[in-house]
């Protein structure tokens, strides 16, 4: 009780202990305790899906937005710490403030299905996937359209498993795909505002080091996804519709740019 009212209320550890007759330490401890405890479980609640639920995610991603064959949606958000006492420079983000960039991977019901919550602020996003686990499973594991990709914003670099929009679209099928791309990429940033609203401590300032900063929003991560299994709905989740996965068959170079545009004649 003492954890979750930290990760929901954002509050100072003295308030909170004040408020259930504890003092400061105590609940540091326990914070930190039933961090540990939580993070123990990563691999149980936050997993990469089988291709049950690609197939899923993909039919339920295309129902809400229009965009074939994505499984998931990709973005970066920033958790604010204090200036920490080492290395404070690199932890100032390009908005001036110092952060955690914490990126996320999320399918069609807004579920954590990758996280990564240990670079400092001024990391640029691209850097982060780049030298990511999931970017090093995807190029060696990713055979093609067929396997689906990641919709992510024009801080991407485009490939064949993560698809960005068009930068100057010239045409109005380049207009439709950036419109369709951005209706169904807006997941991701709705579950971010969904995710700080219920754990305020990620919309707070964060009076912590850094390492532990990053194993905090790791556990609200966990409780996150828990939240979901448990029909914890998003504030503003849409109604599905029946309409069917679409399946695409690509015949080219394996990679982003001739995949987008193929996507582009084919679909818009």
């Amino acid at each position: 009780m003492l954890a979750l009212r930290f990760y929901a209320s954002g509050s100072f550890m003295e308030v909170i202990g004040d408020t259930m007759g504890l003092d400061k330490s105590t609940v540091s401890r326990t914070v930190d305790r039933v961090t540990d405890a939580l993070l123990a479980q990563k691999d149980r609640f936050i997993k990469w899906p089988s291709q049950e639920e690609i197939a899923r995610s993909k039919q339920n991603f295309f129902a809400r937005g229009g965009f074939p064959g994505v499984f998931g949606c990709i973005d970066g958000t920033h958790v604010r710490i204090q200036a920490p006492s080492e290395d404070e420079a690199v932890f100032v983000n390009r908005k001036g403030y110092h952060s955690i960039n914490v990126q996320a991977i999320c399918d069609h019901e807004g579920k954590f299905i990758n996280i990564d919550a240990r670079w400092p602020g001024s990391t640029h996003d691209s850097h982060i996937f780049r030298t990511s686990e999931v970017s090093l499973f995807l190029e060696a594991n990713h055979r093609g359209v067929e396997d689906g990709y990641l919709l992510g914003d024009s801080g991407y670099a485009c490939s064949r498993f993560l698809i960005t929009p068009y930068l100057h679209p010239a045409n109005p099928s380049e207009e439709a795909f950036n419109a369709a791309h951005c209706r169904t990429r807006n997941t991701i940033e709705r579950v971010f505002g969904w995710w700080k609203r219920r754990f305020y401590v990620l919309h707070s300032e964060m009076k912590m080091k850094p390492a532990k900063v990053c194993r905090i929003i790791g556990a609200c991560a966990i409780l996150h996804n828990i939240a979901l299994s448990l029909k914890e709905e998003m504030e503003d989740d849409d109604e599905q519709d029946d309409n069917p996965a679409v399946q695409l068959v690509y015949r080219g170079p394996e990679d982003g740019r001739a995949i987008r545009n193929f996507i582009t004649r084919t679909y818009f």
